[in-house]
């Protein structure tokens, strides 16, 4: 069964530093809150169970209750900056704030209860137009924190396959290195970069590549481009030969995957009579792809919902 993670992409692109573990057992909670149905409020208790982290991220459950014991010690002092609304200033401001506000690990039951601060509440519940989504088993076999980071900062330029020039300091700090961690630009590619991206191509369904931005010889930002995988599908010898195409496709060629059915998923709960057919003919139609389609049906909501 999939597992929707749904951030919003000022979260994403918030600077934050979390480990492996922590960043998992997170992801986690996102996902187990919403396929209850119940969504995340300031008072839900999220619960992560060892047999299940082991499952998911494929470890023992020795490994799934020594790590969990670990980041509860941790992910209680961790903090992200978010953009919260002043009442008394009138504007939208930077807050640093917990991730968490409460957590506790039964070791009897290998169970950790976590509850989210309520600045963070609103960038993880909600599907619109300025949130991204991706399913978890896209991250789970990534070793590297770096990699997990990095990934949701590239899917959220899905629709493009590229992304814009990222800063090289705040480009750090979304990736959650300190400023003094890996200040040499051969370790940072080893050892952060070229990790990342080795895993990401290997694990997820993306193939990623980058490019570095210089001023003289000064490395001073990187920007990615990169494109879905197609399934591999089994290729059945041919019975007779195919009729030729008589004319050329104007839209681009896709496998409905996984990712696909979930974003007709959240569609068909606001379209309820919108098919895989219908959206692969407004595709032909108007020359995109069919997450775009189906994305453009998501944003029309919102703004339907919230007409300016």
């Amino acid at each position: 069964m999939s597992k929707l993670v749904v951030k919003s992409n000022h979260l994403i692109q918030a600077s934050y530093t979390l480990g492996l573990v922590e960043q998992r057992l997170i992801l986690m909670s996102i996902v187990t809150a919403r396929e209850s149905g119940d969504g995340i409020r300031s008072d839900t208790l999220c619960h992560i169970r060892a047999e299940d982290y082991a499952r998911l991220f494929g470890v023992t459950r020795q490994t799934a209750y020594q790590s969990l014991a670990e980041a509860v010690e941790t992910l209680f002092n961790r903090r992200v900056t978010v953009e919260c609304f002043d009442p008394g200033l009138q504007r939208i401001v930077p807050l640093t704030v917990r991730w968490v506000t409460a957590m506790n690990y039964l070791e009897n039951e290998a169970l950790v209860t976590l509850r989210f601060g309520p600045e963070v509440i609103p960038h993880i519940t909600r599907l619109e137009a300025n949130f991204t989504s991706y399913d978890l088993q896209q991250v789970a076999d990534l070793r590297s924190a770096y990699a997990v980071r990095l990934y949701e900062l590239l899917i959220r330029w899905r629709s493009t396959g590229k992304t814009p020039a990222f800063n090289m300091d705040e480009f750090r700090r979304q990736l959650g290195l300190r400023d003094d961690e890996y200040q040499r630009m051969g370790d940072f590619k080893t050892r952060v970069l070229d990790l990342a991206i080795q895993q990401i191509n290997q694990h997820t369904d993306i193939n990623v590549s980058y490019q570095q931005h210089k001023q003289g010889r000064l490395i001073v930002g990187f920007s990615f481009s990169f494109e879905q995988k197609r399934a591999i599908e089994a290729v059945q010898p041919p019975t007779r030969k195919p009729k030729p195409q008589t004319k050329k496709t104007a839209y681009p060629i896709e496998t409905w995957d996984r990712l696909h059915a979930l974003e007709l998923k959240s569609c068909q709960a606001i379209q309820p009579d919108l098919t895989r057919e219908m959206v692969e003919q407004q595709a032909r139609q108007q020359g995109k792809s069919m997450i775009q389609v189906m994305q453009q049906i998501q944003i029309a909501a919102v703004v339907r919902r919230n007409p300016a």
